[in-house]
């Protein structure tokens, strides 16, 4: 099934087709075991890289969409793009029917209720489909991965958190911020 939005301009949503959507700033192990989970589960996941131009992001999007891809070439089925505006039109423009959301377990929980409740009301054919992360990531977050890097220079403590491909990404532009 193409990917393109002649689909969702009928109005027909496919259920085989799922989007994952976060800014993945950096991308974590975390968001890759979602990302691997939730690809078993649709024939197709879209990785959507949020892009706000109001937040200030450690990586630019090409750069978030170059790293996820790094990291998830192994898994045929997905596919990263990026996206501005409302994460349910994004949904929608792809013809997908669900949107993933990975949750840290009591972090996360209300946030995302709040949010699935909300896009509900947005559109109410885009289901939202929360997978748990994993208790090796459900206390990772981007704040605990810059205190990490910036503190220890063993890349072996950094890959508990992060995929090996990112680290001299992460590490290159946290040095380049402290200057």
């Amino acid at each position: 099934m193409s990917l393109n939005s002649s689909n969702a301009d009928a109005g027909e949503l496919s259920h085989s087709i799922a989007v994952y959507t976060g800014s993945f700033d950096p991308v974590t192990l975390g968001h890759l075991h979602i990302i691997e989970r939730a690809s078993r589960l649709f024939d197709t996941l879209v990785v959507g890289i949020g892009i706000n131009a109001d937040k200030k992001a450690l990586f630019n999007p090409e750069e978030r969409i170059e790293l996820v891809q790094a990291i998830s070439n192994h898994l045929p089925n997905v596919r990263v793009q990026t996206f501005d505006g409302l994460a349910v039109d994004f949904v929608r423009s792809l013809g997908a029917s669900v949107m993933v959301r990975g949750i840290r377990p009591l972090t996360d929980i209300a946030g995302e209720f709040t949010m699935m409740m909300a896009n509900r009301q947005l559109d109410a054919e885009i289901e939202t489909v929360f997978l748990m992360a994993d208790e090796r990531f459900a206390h990772v977050s981007s704040s605990l991965l810059k205190q990490i890097a910036m503190l220890s220079e063993d890349d072996g403590h950094l890959a508990k958190f992060v995929p090996r491909p990112v680290i001299a990404s992460l590490r290159a532009k946290l040095s380049a911020q402290a200057f």
